[in-house]
């Protein structure tokens, strides 16, 4: 049952496609043959199209954006909380596109203002929502106390500094630019790239105890693995396209910012462990099963 309304939620995103293509149809006869589709900081027009390039190139987007969300999602074998979240949030991509598209034709038609800020809001809400539920599922229970038999960490200092030079060129604009809107768009995603970049520069810490393994970032537990529940465990190879940092949705996480690690087989699903040594891993492993 799970699973069917998992598929029947994925469906549901492409509904999208044709309610934009309807709206467009049914103001089709009183759009201007030029559309302005481009805005400046101080919400004016600066780019053009004809209402045939607008219609095209807001199906094509929107196709590629449902398409890329699909793969991801049929994936999934177990929808967890994680997962459910994760769909939220596309409905909420999905639901700002469309929206953008029909403050475009809104524009075009009655020189009504896009209003930006409730919509950029709602977008970094789901998105804030689906890093919480990233950092409270999957956690498992505390161990019980054990003594702690080794500690590794696992650093993306580079992948720190790509995130924190973005934030700070979005800092400077927003000082310089006076559209609130933009501003607040802008200063939303610098936060969210300067929390990446802290979680990425202290990287992810694995305390390794006579009952388990640990895995935290900036002192937070993200999840504890009971040391019963750990059946297989090898050194593997991460693939670039797997993203980096928290990563995986249903049965699957992976907790890694670079392309070597550990992949444990647990009773309850697989756990990646990035790290540039994985043989140490694999050591710290076998102390803890003896």
């Amino acid at each position: 049952m799970n699973r069917k309304w998992w598929h029947l939620g994925i469906g549901l995103l492409w509904l999208s496609l044709p309610l934009t293509a309807m709206r467009y149809w049914l103001v089709w006869d009183r759009l201007p043959v030029r559309l302005a589709t481009h805005f400046n900081a101080y919400n004016q027009p600066n780019g053009w199209m004809s209402r045939e390039a607008s219609l095209i190139f807001t199906l094509v987007l929107l196709l590629f954006v449902l398409t890329t969300f699909t793969v991801i999602l049929l994936r999934i074998r177990k929808p967890d909380t994680i997962a459910w979240a994760v769909l939220g949030m596309f409905y909420v991509i999905t639901g700002f596109l469309y929206q953008i598209s029909g403050s475009v034709l809104n524009y075009n038609l009655s020189g009504e203002s896009i209003h930006l800020v409730p919509m950029i809001a709602t977008l970094f809400a789901a998105i804030f929502v689906v890093v919480i539920v990233a950092f409270s599922s999957k956690r498992g229970q505390n161990l019980p106390m054990g003594n702690v038999l080794a500690e590794e960490v696992h650093p993306g200092r580079l992948w720190a500094l790509v995130f924190f030079l973005p934030a700070t060129v979005e800092l400077a604009v927003i000082y310089a630019i006076p559209n609130f809107g933009l501003r607040l768009a802008l200063g939303l995603g610098a936060l969210v790239l300067l929390i990446a970049g802290v979680m990425a520069w202290s990287g992810f810490h694995y305390l390794f105890t006579s009952t388990g393994v640990e895995i935290r970032t900036v002192g937070f537990r993200l999840r504890s693995i009971p040391v019963e529940q750990i059946k297989q465990y090898a050194a593997d190879s991460w693939n670039l396209k797997g993203g980096y940092g928290i990563r995986g949705l249903g049965e699957r996480r992976a907790y890694v910012w670079g392309n070597r690690g550990v992949r444990i087989t647990t009773s309850d699903g697989e756990v990646f462990l990035g790290h540039s040594n994985p043989g140490r891993i694999i050591h710290d492993l076998d102390v803890i099963k003896q």
